[in-house]
C-alpha cells in the first residue's frame, strides 16, 4: 500500500509541475509577451550599440588629433591656429533695373495688377 501511495503521489507531483511548466511556456508565446520581450531585445541592443558608438566616436577623434599633431610636425605647421571667426563681410546689392525706381513712365504695376506667383501652390 506504500508503493501505492509513493507512486501516486510521484505521479501527481510530476503532473503539477509539467502542467505548471506548460502554462508559464504558453504565457511566454502570447502576442503580448512576445511584443515586450521584443521590445526589451531592442532597446538592450539600442544601449549596448549607443555605448560602442560612443566609445568608437571617442577613438576615432583621438587617432585624428594624433594624426593631425603628426602631419603638423612634419609640414613644419606647429604654430597655434587662431580659432576665432572671421570678421562678417559687408554684402554687396544687386540692384535691379526692372524695378519701379528704374522703369522710365508708368509702372507695370499700375498698368496691369501683378499676383506673386508661387510654383509650389499648385501642389
Amino acid at each position: 500500500m506504500f508503493r501505492r501511495t509513493f507512486w501516486f503521489t510521484t505521479g501527481v507531483a510530476a503532473g503539477v509541475w509539467a502542467t505548471t511548466k506548460v502554462n508559464r511556456k504558453l504565457k511566454q508565446l502570447t502576442p503580448e509577451h512576445l511584443a515586450v520581450a521584443a521590445a526589451n531585445k531592442a532597446i538592450e541592443a539600442g544601449g549596448r550599440l549607443r555605448d560602442r558608438t560612443v566609445d568608437f566616436a571617442l577613438e576615432v577623434r583621438d587617432h585624428m588629433a594624433r594624426r593631425e599633431a603628426e602631419l603638423g610636425d612634419a609640414l613644419g605647421l606647429t604654430t597655434p591656429v587662431d580659432r576665432e571667426l572671421p570678421p562678417s563681410r559687408s554684402h554687396t546689392v544687386i540692384e535691379n533695373r526692372d524695378s519701379p525706381e528704374h522703369v522710365e513712365g508708368p509702372t507695370p504695376e499700375s498698368t496691369y495688377p501683378t499676383y506673386p506667383y508661387n510654383r509650389n501652390e499648385d501642389h
